[in-house]
């Protein structure tokens, strides 16, 4: 058995035309658990060419279109070409594209442009920066990278992730608010006109402590994590977390994680915590409703810890 995979692209254009790519080709022979279906490796490499293909498409007519100029019309005159690098989730691509000079029919601040520059801006595909910020949020660079290259057709590296898991990081740094002593807004009587909640938001927050570490070596020190997950039925819970020593905004943190989950100042909420006053003061001056538990499991580390001192005094 021979089985083609083909791309058929149609360009929707004044002349219509229908491209036939062929992807690959597979030969079957009698059908075993191994060989039922793709493989791996066959899988990587047909989404690796597919990628390819679909790609030098569009990029070949987005070309087209910047070729002639919008004002005259009149065709640019051609200055070369460039080649860049393109990361994707299915391999690495090199994609060559044509320069042209700026028609002189208007004033530009340059003579040249390239249309392949400025359509990938970015020298990383979306998905790909969120899928290595994403997992390597959750575990090290190197699994991060080892994950990736496994199960999709891409070469990664953890000085790549790195960097984009910081850029990520940053940039949502840079978009969360200015921190602020007070987030209660509004007088009582305003409160009261808002849509009553249909239910009541709970949020577990808890900290721990971590030794420090640099270039290898455990520092004397010791640094204080704070950890939380809000929790509303019928919506997905959120989590955040922070270092206490370290960030500037630990109350607009938890906030903005309340206010994900649709917080208003009519809302009811419960902070369970183990009391300590460094938790404690994160939930001060976010909502007037909110009410202060000590959660059951620091009240039973405490009996439990009565107990103990209780059998020794016996």
């Amino acid at each position: 058995m021979k089985i083609k995979v083909q791309v058929v692209i149609e360009y929707e254009n004044e002349e219509p035309e229908t491209v036939v790519e062929e992807i690959s080709c597979l030969e079957r022979d009698t059908p075993s658990l191994e060989t039922l279906g793709l493989t791996l490796a066959e899988g990587k490499e047909i989404l690796a060419c597919i990628q390819e293909k679909i790609v030098r498409h569009q990029v070949a007519d987005f070309i087209e279109q910047h070729r002639y100029c919008d004002h005259c019309h009149q065709p640019h005159r051609r200055n070369g070409y460039q080649t860049i690098t393109y990361r994707t989730l299915f391999g690495n691509l090199k994609l060559k594209g044509q320069r042209f000079y700026r028609c002189t029919c208007q004033a530009h601040e340059t003579k040249t442009f390239s249309p392949i520059v400025q359509l990938l801006s970015e020298r990383t595909a979306p998905e790909f920066t969120y899928l290595q910020a994403k997992w390597a949020s959750l575990m090290s660079y190197g699994l991060t990278v080892n994950l990736l290259e496994e199960v999709l057709p891409l070469s990664a590296n953890v000085a790549t992730a790195f960097r984009q898991t910081q850029k990520i990081g940053q940039r949502l740094e840079d978009e969360l608010g200015e921190e602020r002593y007070m987030y209660i807004e509004g007088p009582a009587a305003r409160w009261a006109k808002l849509p009553t909640p249909n239910e009541r938001l709970f949020v577990g927050i808890d900290g721990g402590f971590i030794h420090g570490r640099e270039e290898g070596n455990r520092k004397a020190g010791w640094f204080e994590v704070i950890v939380g997950k809000s929790l509303l039925n019928n919506q997905p819970s959120k989590r955040f977390a922070f270092v206490q020593t370290y960030d500037e905004k630990p109350k607009r943190r938890l906030f903005e994680t309340l206010q994900s989950h649709g917080m208003q100042m009519n809302q009811d909420i419960t902070f369970l915590s183990d009391g300590g006053d460094d938790v404690r003061e994160l939930q001060y001056y976010l909502n007037p409703n909110a009410e202060h538990i000590l959660d059951w499991f620091h009240v039973g580390g405490c009996l439990t810890n009565v107990s103990y001192v209780a059998m020794g005094c016996e």
